[in-house]
């Protein structure tokens, strides 16, 4: 199992608690995830063409 490489953003504020560089980004199974280290908030965001392949009848779109 690889290890998920996680990085701070400089200068990124948290838009739920407001701290300054306290912002973790890092790509699991190609989604992009950003977390506070502060308040635990997240947000996660997919790959742009499996967000639009994806419809609501799918679940998910996988590359064999």
């Amino acid at each position: 199992m690889a290890k998920v490489k996680k990085r701070f953003v400089a200068g990124a504020k948290c838009p739920k608690c407001g701290a300054v560089d306290t912002i973790q980004l890092f790509k699991e199974n190609n989604i992009e995830t950003v977390t506070c280290m502060d308040c635990d908030y997240q947000e996660q965001q997919p790959e742009a063409p499996v967000a639009e392949k994806a419809s609501g009848a799918v679940i998910g779109v996988f590359k064999p």
